[in-house]
């Protein structure tokens, strides 16, 4: 199994900032399904290293989306010194499948990741989660819920990651919730917001008031859940902000979504503060 998690790309690009050094591999074989994840590493980076990491999943409703989408985002974590990994997983576009295939596709991209941290030179112990929407949703997922895992994947590494990057996430699948046509048998077993628990990661929650898919209600009744288990949850509203408003499309909100997330990073240590 793990011939076939060989590298398959390397190569060097240049911005105008900085060198960017990127990779893409193969972290899981299903039949003739080749899943895949991008590296972005610092210009600095080297195999010895022991840097945290961000792993990204993009939005789309489970049914679409393209793994460039925190491609803006990584870059600026890059720039800082982490090391980040954009995820490709099933879809309904791309391989017909459902909302399990996704989340199963989640955890498995998170148990390679922590599970080759030496041959990413990453810190196994500092690995963000994140994503927008229904990335959001895998993100959370891989904290909370422990079912829904591969029968090919290995059990005995934690899918778990160390903390929470969360852009209008959907959290409730259940009644009332996004998705709930779609995962009603089994919302208690996939909704994070039915699973949150003592030691969870802290997480970062960034929302527009306007947001037609995830109510302001939701998410401060998992910041007032996590706060009682005693888990980190920095919620900033963002008034008058629609769906997707992190997305480069709205420049002022784009940017400070991104501060944002480096003032969290660097909170709980994962960034030096400038």
């Amino acid at each position: 199994m793990r011939s076939i998690l060989t590298l398959l790309i390397f190569c060097a690009t240049t911005s105008l900032l900085f060198a960017q050094k990127t990779e893409t591999v193969t972290y899981k074989q299903l039949d003739t399904i080749s899943l895949e994840i991008r590296v972005l590493y610092p210009k600095d980076h080297a195999k010895t290293d022991q840097r945290p990491a961000a792993v990204f999943y993009f939005g789309g409703g489970w049914v679409g989306g393209t793994i460039n989408h925190f491609q803006p985002q990584a870059e600026l974590l890059i720039s800082k010194g982490m090391v980040c990994f954009l995820v490709e997983y099933r879809t309904r576009k791309s391989h017909e499948t459902t909302p399990v295939e996704s989340l199963k596709d989640a955890k498995s991209a998170m148990r390679f990741v922590r599970e080759n941290a030496a041959q990413f030179g990453i810190d196994p112990k500092k690995i963000a989660a994140g994503g927008g929407s229904a990335g959001g949703h895998l993100a959370a997922a891989t904290a909370f819920i422990d079912g829904f895992n591969e029968v090919t994947d290995n059990l005995g590494i934690g899918a778990v990651p160390n903390a929470l990057l969360l852009f209008n996430p959907v959290i409730d699948n259940g009644p009332g919730g996004y998705g709930y046509e779609r995962v009603g048998n089994y919302y208690k077993d996939f909704s994070p917001l039915h699973n949150l628990r003592p030691g969870a990661p802290p997480t970062l929650f960034l929302l527009g008031t306007k947001d037609d898919l995830i109510p302001v209600e939701t998410a401060e009744y998992y910041r007032t859940v996590m706060e009682k288990m005693g888990s980190q949850c920095d919620l900033i509203l963002y008034e008058g902000q629609a769906h997707g408003f992190f997305n480069p499309g709205h420049p002022e909100y784009h940017e400070k979504t991104n501060k944002a997330m480096v003032d969290f990073l660097e909170s709980i240590g994962y960034l030096q503060e400038n």
